[in-house]
């Protein structure tokens, strides 16, 4: 199996660069940084704590890597997450990857060095060799919210096309025909999924899918807030703004705030994720809510099914509707 000097040596770098690659620094330029992905592919090469894999002997601890802590409905995942694991004896030990695969590979490589009981991986979009390696260890990992494609890993997630569908209809009821979509990243499983679900729920209810209604946005606020202006500067603009996740959604409102509109008036807005001040905002946000605490509890109670050394199955859990007045609604409101 190569080492870490046969990587650098492929690569035309010093082993500290690999070294600080494999590690997540960021002081390496992007170009190393690719030359050294690349021969770690080329090469195979399984960094040390993958070789002597996941554990050898229990710890009771347990690894969570979560795509960013700052979003609430990750907070709440994590939440869940610890307080089953606790309830199950073990501790958990989180590492936030923010999105970056560098990051998610320096608390996955951190977290199999401290020799965890088991993994679970909320993936970024990118198959890093790490990851890979992971997976072909065959040791306790199970993945959260997201799916990677060509891993066979056993997952726990989120299912909303039915809630989308719901939500469609629901507008349709209301007379909205105009219905925009700011979709998540297309490299994520999560983002892939919210938009065939949009697209499909607007074929079901016969609405037009028109092109400038649809712009991905990054699950962050202001990627919400620039799509969301330009939505509403086309020259007929959508009648309702459908967030593809809460962060998104808030920066969609904090466009439509700015502009001094009117919500519903002027134009509606709902978002996929519901969060716990949507219901404290005038008027409250109509959203797609995801099981976060039901999905972080099943989520331990597979990967212990791992660490057993049981087989398990795949676990996917419904979206529900919560319908509120931002949309247009007379006031009914489901909790």
């Amino acid at each position: 199996m190569a080492g870490i000097k046969e990587v650098a040596a492929h690569a035309g770098v010093s082993v500290a660069t690999v070294s600080r690659v494999l590690n997540g620094s960021p002081r390496v330029s992007e170009d190393a940084r690719a030359k050294v992905r690349a021969a770690v592919e080329a090469l195979r090469y399984r960094p040390n704590a993958v070789a002597r894999s996941l554990r050898t002997e229990a710890t009771h601890t347990l690894g969570l890597v979560i795509g960013d802590i700052l979003n609430p409905f990750f907070a709440e995942l994590a939440r869940a997450v610890e307080d089953e694991a606790r309830e199950a004896g073990y501790t958990v030990v989180i590492g936030n990857a923010d999105e970056r695969p560098e990051r998610q590979d320096h608390y996955v490589r951190t977290l199999l060095e401290q020799r965890v009981d088991g993994l679970l991986i909320c993936p970024t979009a990118e198959v890093t060799p790490l990851v890979r390696d992971c997976v072909a260890a065959g040791g306790p990992l199970v993945f959260l919210d997201r799916t990677l494609p060509g891993l066979q890993v056993p997952s726990v997630r989120v299912d909303g096309t039915g809630a989308v569908r719901e939500l469609i209809q629901h507008l349709h009821g209301l007379g909205h025909r105009r219905i925009a979509f700011i979709s998540g990243p297309d490299l994520l499983s999560t983002g892939r999924e919210r938009t065939r679900a949009y697209v499909h729920a607007m074929r079901a209810a016969g609405l037009e899918i028109r092109e400038e209604y649809v712009e991905a946005g990054d699950f962050q606020a202001a990627s919400g807030q620039a799509i969301a202006a330009r939505f509403l500067d086309l020259p007929e603009p959508p009648e309702v703004i459908f967030a593809g996740d809460n962060l998104m959604a808030l920066g969609a409102l904090d466009e439509i705030r700015a502009r001094g509109m009117r919500i519903p008036g002027d134009v509606a807005l709902a978002s996929f994720d519901d969060v716990a001040w949507f219901v404290h905002v005038d008027p409250p946000i109509t959203a797609i809510a995801q099981p976060a605490g039901e999905l972080g509890r099943r989520a331990v109670r597979t990967l212990l099914e791992r660490v057993a050394g049981r087989p398990v199955k795949p676990v996917v859990l419904p979206a529900r509707l919560m319908i509120r007045r931002s949309c247009g609604e007379t006031g009914r409101t489901q909790r």
